[in-house]
């Protein structure tokens, strides 16, 4: 058997800029999906998946994210005694959720690029997998995105990439996979990945979506990249390029992951996901459901009057 994944990595520290103003002062790794900020959602995930030591690796301006997880005893005494239970029962839980996770943080160093964050983590794990997850990707699924990685790691012993569907026209916006092999229920050997390949040229018709299981040969190669880069101090440290120097004489696997995914980092995407979030609560829903009914047939939600366009 493969050694048991327990370990994860969240990159943090980035910039946000595709959302910005929005995220000037606010991380986007706190902006909220639903009633959670989207991090709380990538957290969740990893520890009702048996992830038992999660790092999240940050920058400057990210301390929303340690005080949101961080325990509040005032907090939560003050609201007892106003009798708001079920408030102080929430704020309760999102800590413990970081206790049962075993959070800690790591300050990021070294060059730019998303290969970084995973290297400084890899520094205090020894020889051991882990998963890596974006802190801006939200997966509704019956069985959890990284539970579905943990499974095929551990039929394989191999690094494993999150894989899902794709429309072709969408290529350029995805690294698509080179698929050598189809083994069924959704697990595909590949030989790399292809970064944002015009449609004629896509490989497969899957993209590469977030999420990785990150073996110690995979760790050697980012190690490599940046010894390049500070040899010549050109370029970024990528993720997909470690695992394409991997993948050129070992195996490297992808799984295509049951669920639907919802991406927050740019604007568009992150309307969808909040919408579809809100969609889905017991509350909110019927109310969003009652306003897409009323916007489709030409009435103005605000005033509730049907509303006209002149040409």
């Amino acid at each position: 058997m493969p050694p048991t994944i327990r370990r994860a990595v969240i990159p943090a520290a980035g910039l946000g800029s595709r959302l910005l103003p929005l995220t000037k002062a606010t991380p986007k790794e706190m902006l909220p999906v639903g009633d959670k900020p989207v991090i709380e959602h990538t957290v969740r995930e990893l520890v009702a998946s048996g992830i038992t030591d999660i790092t999240i690796v940050v920058s400057g301006g990210k301390a929303l994210i340690q005080e949101h997880f961080r325990p509040n005893p005032a907090l939560v005494e003050q609201l007892r005694a106003d009798g708001k239970t079920a408030y102080a029962d929430a704020v309760e839980e999102v800590a413990e959720l970081a206790r049962k996770g075993h959070i800690t943080y790591l300050d990021q160093h070294g060059p730019y690029g998303n290969g970084t964050p995973v290297l400084n983590a890899a520094r205090n794990f020894g020889d051991e997998p882990m998963l890596v997850l974006w802190p801006d990707d939200v997966f509704v699924a019956d069985v959890p995105r990284a539970q579905q990685l943990i499974r095929a790691y551990e039929a394989t012993s191999c690094p494993v990439l999150a894989l899902m569907p794709m429309d072709p026209a969408d290529s350029q916006r995805y690294g698509v996979p080179v698929v050598k092999e189809d083994l069924d229920d959704g697990l595909l050997r590949i030989n790399g990945l292809v970064e944002k390949p015009k449609p004629a040229d896509a490989p497969s018709s899957y993209a590469a979506i977030g999420g990785y299981v990150i073996t110690p040969g995979i760790i050697d190669e980012l190690r490599e990249q940046t010894k390049r880069w500070y040899d010549h101090r050109e370029g970024e440290v990528y993720l997909t390029d470690a695992i394409n120097a991997y993948a050129a004489s070992r195996a490297v696997y992808g799984q295509v992951i049951q669920g639907r995914w919802y991406d927050t980092g740019n604007p568009a995407d992150y309307l969808v996901a909040q919408f579809a979030s809100a969609l889905t609560h017991p509350e909110y829903g019927p109310v969003l459901r009652r306003l897409a009914r009323e916007l489709g047939d030409g009435q103005d939600p605000a005033s509730g009057t049907q509303s006209t366009t002149t040409t």
